[in-house]
This record gives C-alpha cells, sequence and structure tokens, in this order.
C-alpha cells in the first residue's frame, strides 16, 4: 500500500508533506506526492506553467527524501479531486493527506478542492492541521490525543477500524465522543421520558454508555484505554462534536463518512468537521470497511431471545444459550399486551420464564435476566429492548417455513428481521 499526499506548494502544504513524510516513514510506506494542474491554467500558460510546477514538485520530493522517506511525485492535470480520486484508485493507496481548505473566503473552503474530494475519495483523507503535534507522535515523543466521534452506522464502524489500524503503530489516546438527542434515545430504547424533554435519566445514560463502551471495545489496548464523552445536545452534531474535540485538546478528530453531496452535506458531520474543526480531522467513508481477513471476529457479549410460551417460540431459548458458551448474558423476556397487568401477574410470568431455562443456563459464568415486557406491538418493544439492553444478538422462534405469517410469534419473527439493526437468530423447528 502506498500514502499519497496532495500539494499546491503553499505554506500549509508544505507541513501537511512533512506529516505526510513522517506518516510513510512511520508505516514503511511509499508515498507519491502529486500537485494537479487545473485544466483551464494548464492551457493558459501551456508549457511554461508545466516545467515550474514539475521543478517545484521535484524540489519538495527531494526535500521529504532527505527526512527519510521513499518518496516519487506525480504532476497530473485535470479537476483536481476526480483525477486525485483516479490515480489513488489506480496505485492502491492507502490514505490521501493534505492540507486543510483555504480559509480566504468566509465560506470555509465550501465546494473546494478538499471538499471535494471527501465525497470522492474511496479511502481516508487525512486534513493536517497543527503538524507539530502530528509530528511530535510520529518521531515517537509523545500519544497522539485522538477523539472518534460515534454514532450508530456503517461510518462510523468504518471510522473505527481506521483507528484501530492506526494504533498498531504507536501509542494512541482515544476519546469517543457521542452527541446525543435525548428525545429520540427515548423514543428509542423505549425508556420512560422526564417532563423536559432534554433531561438525561441515569436508565438513558447507562443505557447510552454501555452502548458506546460496546461499540469502541475493539480499540481497548493494555494500558490504552477508551474514555467516553457522552453529550446531549439540539443542534448539528458536527459543531458540538468540533466543540468538544477542542475541549478535550485532541489532535486528531476521526469521523466516518457517508459522503454526501449537494443539499445533503447541511447533516453531514464529516462535511462540517473537515471545515470548522481547529485540529487535523481524518474523515473515513464507508468504503473504507475493512474486509477478509482483516475484519475481526466480533465476540458475541449479550443475547435477547423473546417467546409468547409457544412450543416454537420456547425452542430458541436453548439456542440463545448455546450462543454464549465462554459467557455473557443472556436476556429471556416476554411481551404482555396488557398494560395494567397486576404484580401478581408479572410475578407469575416471570416464573414462567424461569421455568422455561436450560438446566445450565448459569454454566460457564453465564448471566440470566428475565423480564416481562408490555406494549401492543410485540415486534417494536421486543426492537426497543434490544436497543436499550445493547445486546449483540436477537434470537425468535417460528412454526416452519410456511407459519410464519400464521402464527403471533412467526409475524413478530418478520417483523423483527425486517426491522433489526442487528443480527437475528431465527429458530424453525424440523420439517414434521
Amino acid at each position: 500500500m502506498t500514502l499519497l499526499c496532495a500539494t499546491h506548494f503553499s505554506d500549509a502544504a508544505r507541513q501537511a508533506a512533512t506529516v505526510s513524510a513522517g506518516l510513510a516513514r512511520k508505516l514503511d510506506e511509499p508515498l507519491i506526492l502529486v500537485h494537479v494542474l487545473p485544466v483551464d491554467m494548464a492551457r493558459a500558460f501551456g508549457q511554461a506553467l508545466r516545467d515550474k510546477a514539475m521543478s517545484t514538485l521535484a524540489d519538495e520530493a527531494r526535500r521529504l527524501e532527505q527526512a527519510g522517506a521513499r518518496v516519487s511525485h506525480q504532476l497530473l492535470t485535470g479537476e483536481p479531486a476526480e483525477e486525485l480520486a483516479r490515480f489513488a484508485r489506480e496505485k492502491g493507496v492507502k490514505w490521501v493527506v493534505t492540507a486543510e481548505p483555504t480559509r480566504a473566503s468566509r465560506f470555509l473552503g465550501l465546494g473546494g478542492t478538499v471538499d471535494r474530494l471527501a465525497t470522492v475519495l474511496p479511502i481516508p483523507l487525512w486534513v493536517v492541521r497543527g503538524a507539530d503535534s502530528l509530528e511530535a507522535w510520529i518521531q515517537g515523543t509523545r500519544p497522539l490525543r485522538v477523539m472518534l466521534g460515534v454514532d450508530r452506522s456503517l461510518p462510523f464502524e468504518a471510522a473505527r477500524d481506521w483507528l484501530r489500524g492506526l494504533r498498531r503503530h504507536g501509542p494512541v489516546e482515544v476519546v469517543a465522543g457521542r452527541i446525543y438527542w435525548p428525545f429520540e434515545e427515548y423514543q428509542r430504547m423505549g425508556l420512560a421520558q422526564p417532563l423536559t424533554i432534554q433531561d438525561v435519566t441515569p436508565e438513558l445514560r447507562h443505557a447510552l454508555e454501555q452502548e458506546v463502551s460496546a461499540q469502541v471495545s475493539s480499540l481497548a489496548a493494555p494500558g490504552q484505554p477508551v474514555r467516553l464523552r457522552l453529550e446531549a445536545r439540539v443542534g448539528r452534531i458536527a459543531d458540538h462534536l468540533v466543540a468538544l474535540a477542542a475541549e478535550e485538546q485532541v489532535d486528531l478528530l476521526v469521523v466516518g463518512s457517508r459522503q454526501r453531496r449537494a443539499l445533503g452535506k447541511l447533516a453531514s458531520v464529516s462535511h462540517h468537521a473537515l471545515r470548522l474543526a481547529k485540529m487535523s480531522v481524518v474523515s473515513v467513508p464507508r468504503a473504507a470497511a475493512t474486509r477478509g481477513e482483516e475484519v475481526p471476529i466480533p465476540a458475541l457479549r449479550s443475547v435477547l431471545v423473546a417467546t409468547d410460551f409457544s412450543e416454537a417460540a420456547n425452542r430458541a431459548i436453548p439456542y440463545a444459550f448455546s450462543l454464549l458458551p465462554t459467557g455473557g448474558t443472556v436476556h429471556v423476556v416476554t411481551v404482555e399486551k396488557n398494560r395494567r397487568h397486576h404484580v401478581e401477574q408479572e410475578r407469575d410470568l416471570r416464573q414462567e420464564l424461569h421455568q422455561l431455562l436450560p438446566r445450565d443456563a448459569d454454566a460457564q459464568g453465564r448471566e440470566v435476566h428475565v423480564e416481562v415486557l408490555s406494549g401492543e406491538d410485540v415486534a417494536t418493544v421486543i426492537l426497543k429492548a434490544a436497543e436499550r439492553l445493547g445486546v449483540d444478538v436477537l434470537c425468535l422462534g417460528t412454526h416452519g417455513h410456511s407459519g410464519m405469517k400464521k402464527t403471533v410469534m412467526g409475524a413478530v419473527a418478520k417483523e423483527v428481521v425486517a426491522r433489526a439493526d442487528r443480527p437475528v437468530m431465527v429458530v424453525r423447528p424440523p420439517e414434521g
């Protein structure tokens, strides 16, 4: 793999090139230094401009070689963002590093080359600000302080995995930053909402902390813990995340990118972070997610299994325990549609759930929690419980292939499979 540094020869670009050379040296990767001449300029000034640009590019490459990097250089002509993206794909580039967007206009580079690069590159884009802190990490004199923007998306997972790879090359102190709107989270998790929509109950904070902790667990390493910062805010997430990163005095902000275009950028965290942050930013697109042998095998820690006490639904319970052979937590639940059920009725239902547990349910250090939930829409109740409990897998039983639509639990299983954002194990009985 190769690193690519895009330069336009400004002082900021020289700093970015220096950081690129240091990163290439630290990662033991070659570096390509690239400058793109816009077509109109190339036509207007002809060969004289090309010669000057090539000479300047060669001088800059020699400067970086003196720092110990393996550097080649390339002069391209065309629309800068499109040409850099095409060239990066052809050369199998790992990252693209460049200087921050120009602040010459009041729009802070909106629509400029860096902005466009972030929407077309299939690989991470590293925008350099404050080169001193990055160089100190490259030289091994201090850890790199990083904030990872956390949400519930595939781009976030790509950003998290990219950061896990960076940690292999030196000490990195990670702060996981999550900005959330309490009203939305109460609805998602099915928790009771206080009178003031911005109030955060202990139950909500605990559920969110558990969720974020699980999301970033793969980043934890001996002597390198991940610290959590969860902040309830209203308004544009990017502004609050950038402010949180500044408060934490991090050197680098890492965010996932959906690579939205046009008006979609108004809601894009990565787009605004690249423009507004005072520190370096890495924008990681969903396309950069790890694949194949680089994907870690997930460790299942918790399972939710639901039953309506039918024979088909009960069959799922032992399968739920089988998913945690080395320990974890199994949540065994049932949903009572009558919201006004009495304490005695709930006690009886809990007793029935306990009677369905396998004999060795608590073996291998497994924890078992039984719970009676209530609500008219059974599938929605189960899905909200899964969010609140942060389970890794849902497990449901159903009648055979043709019965899924004909039974209550079968219909629930069908809807849960369609709506869940986590794996669902559906247990069907054998034929006959």
